[in-house]
């Protein structure tokens, strides 16, 4: 079993567990009414676009996402919220640098031995879902429970829905197409957007992901036979029979949205597995990005 495959099927008792410290973490985390960022890089990034859409659907405050290489430095927040599995990312450090003493900041980590615990002036450590594989699963999904079950949006279903996921075949004949693209609406564009990433990061896949309206937008012209469409979350009406026409194999997300990405990661797994990668491995990647001076 290679790291990723391990780490990913732990998901279920990592959620447990944030879930649990979701409380004892509150004053740490974006109160109600607070207008806040959610910023991170690469799958922190699209987590943070799942979270700052939850967080307005909730009316809790107003919420944005950024990558931390484009923050806008001329808006205002109560705070900023820094996902970093590494606790070592150039522009999440950058970026906590320059809000210092202007704007309150809290990272959540897995890492309590790096630079972020000095960087921001509140920091949630997550180390049980740390992480020796360079691409992501658990922590990334870990973070989002800590932050939806702080909502109180998560429940003991999502928990058994990723078991569910887990154990449940993939469907038939999706490993052997050729292009997959995931669709998600409100706070699973992000998940959307994170599954595509693991099927380029694992596999070398061609993925893409948009929000499941834009669909019909152009994308579905490389839609055919031998292509996978994954909707994350609830579909369009009509959406699922147009894919069918086209003669590419919908896949229709009927586990709770989280859950659903777990089944993502799985078939990133196995489209590796199929194209004899290893995605423990994967091709220029590194588990942080790290920038000299120079590379600005």
């Amino acid at each position: 079993m290679t790291h990723v495959e391990h780490e990913l099927t732990s998901q279920p008792e990592c959620w447990i567990r944030a879930a649990e410290q979701a409380t004892a973490h509150g004053a740490a985390l974006p109160a109600a009414g607070e207008r806040v960022a959610i910023v991170g890089c690469g799958t922190s990034f699209f987590m943070a676009q799942a979270v700052a859409a939850l967080r307005e659907q909730s009316g809790q405050g107003e919420t944005d996402a950024f990558a931390a290489s484009e923050f806008p430095g001329s808006r205002a927040y109560d705070r900023v919220v820094a996902l970093t599995r590494s606790g070592t990312t150039t522009e999440v450090l950058e970026l906590l640098g320059r809000l210092r003493g202007s704007t309150r900041t809290t990272a959540i980590t897995a890492d309590p031995r790096t630079p972020v615990m000095e960087s921001a002036d509140d920091v949630v450590v997550l180390d049980f879902a740390d992480e020796r594989s360079v691409v992501q699963t658990r922590f990334a999904t870990t973070a989002l429970t800590l932050l939806r079950a702080h909502l109180g949006l998560h429940s003991d279903a999502v928990v058994a829905d990723a078991r569910t996921a887990l154990r449940t075949p993939l469907p038939a004949g999706l490993v052997d197409c050729t292009q997959f693209t995931f669709l998600g609406r409100g706070w699973t564009v992000g998940l959307a957007n994170e599954a595509a990433l693991k099927m380029r990061e694992a596999s070398l896949a061609w993925t893409e992901a948009y929000p499941a309206m834009e669909y019909r937008h152009g994308p579905i012209s490389v839609t055919t036979r031998g292509t996978a469409t994954w909707m994350l979350g609830d579909a369009p009406e009509g959406l699922a029979g147009q894919v069918r026409e086209t003669g590419g194999q919908w896949v229709d997300g009927g586990l709770d949205p989280l859950a659903e990405l777990v089944r993502a990661q799985r078939l990133a797994v196995a489209v590796a597995s199929a194209r004899g990668l290893d995605p423990d491995r994967p091709r220029h990647l590194t588990r942080s990005v790290i920038l000299s001076p120079a590379s600005h």
